[in-house]
């Protein structure tokens, strides 16, 4: 062996590599540990700013209440919630205006004003993004609004798909095409809910497919309607790739709400749009299924469809 010859690996060089391997990783752990306590306590104090402000701040005025640039904290904030803080401003607006125009006294306008909206003008301009229809029409249960559907069948039994004028505002699976149609009655009570024509037929089997192989996607608008925590739950739900799963409380956990494991089950329970909301691919801690709103046989179904395609 000559003077600039490597040391031959031996048992112990090796385990003096292990372990200083995991002297590393133990050094960085808890940086990582402070670095995501500091993340998820600038996402929290930046949610309670957006919440009290009478109108949206702006990106530059959040960042400099975090000490982020504008870019960090833009990413910090999305990587933490699911959304960005304009998204999440006009989530937690629309839950103010829905809780406003719910209340028994006070006009339409009032609860524009009351929801953030400095100028009614502002509001009209995004009404249909706010509520999938006008403020009077949502106050009066969806009265006056035009939601069309059809109700046909797939390999999971009977589907019902509905479409506002915004995109579509419900995919529902069961065994009865009847209760289907009673529960789009009972979310929109008010509203003129049209039988589908030929034309609408043709967006139905664009959903069966996507219900029949998820992975291959739906490229159609969706009317997303639900507070604020529902909408932080359910874009989480978007971004669990097809074949994957995720934990009730690894959702809680993207969103900047590590104790909220029950509120996410909560708010998958609620969701609407079946498969398009992927509320299927969310799992117990163990990997075991747990309830489904369409039920855990359909869930099992559309899982294994799912890794089969992977």
């Amino acid at each position: 062996m000559n003077a600039f010859s490597p040391a031959p690996d031996t048992p112990e060089t090796a385990s003096s590599a292990r372990d200083a391997d995991r002297q590393s990783v133990r050094a960085r752990a808890p940086r990582a540990a402070a670095a995501q306590a500091r993340h998820a306590a600038v996402t929290a104090q930046a949610c309670r700013l957006i919440e009290a402000s009478d109108t949206p701040p702006a990106l530059e005025t959040l960042a400099a209440h975090a000490g982020m640039s504008p870019y960090h904290f833009h990413r910090v904030f999305k990587a933490e919630t699911g959304l960005t803080p304009k998204a999440y401003a006009a989530a937690f607006r629309a839950r103010r205006l829905r809780e406003a125009l719910a209340a028994a006294n006070g006009s339409v306008t009032d609860a524009i004003y009351r929801a953030g909206f400095n100028a009614s003008s502002r509001y009209y301009e995004t009404a249909g993004q706010v509520l999938g229809m006008r403020a009077r029409e949502y106050r009066a249960g969806g009265a006056g609004a035009e939601i069309r559907f059809a109700v046909g069948q797939c390999t999971l039994g009977a589907i019902l798909v509905a479409q506002s004028r915004i995109g579509l505002c419900a995919i529902l699976l069961g065994n009865d095409p009847d209760r289907l149609v009673r529960d789009l009655q009972d979310q929109f009570p008010r509203a003129d809910l049209i039988g589908g024509d030929p034309d609408f037929e043709g967006l139905v089997a664009r959903v069966v497919g996507f219900v029949e192989a998820p992975a291959i996607g739906l490229d159609l608008p969706l009317d997303v309607r639900g507070t604020a925590f529902q909408q932080r739950v359910w874009q989480a739900l978007r971004g669990i790739p097809p074949g994957e799963t995720a934990s009730y409380a690894e959702i809680a956990a993207r969103i900047g709400a590590p104790k909220a494991a029950r509120a996410v089950a909560r708010a998958c329970a609620t969701n609407p749009l079946a498969v398009a909301i992927p509320c299927h691919r969310v799992v117990r801690r163990d990997g075991g299924l747990s309830g489904y709103r369409w039920g855990v046989a359909r869930k099992h179904e559309l899982l294994r469809r799912e890794a089969a395609a992977i």
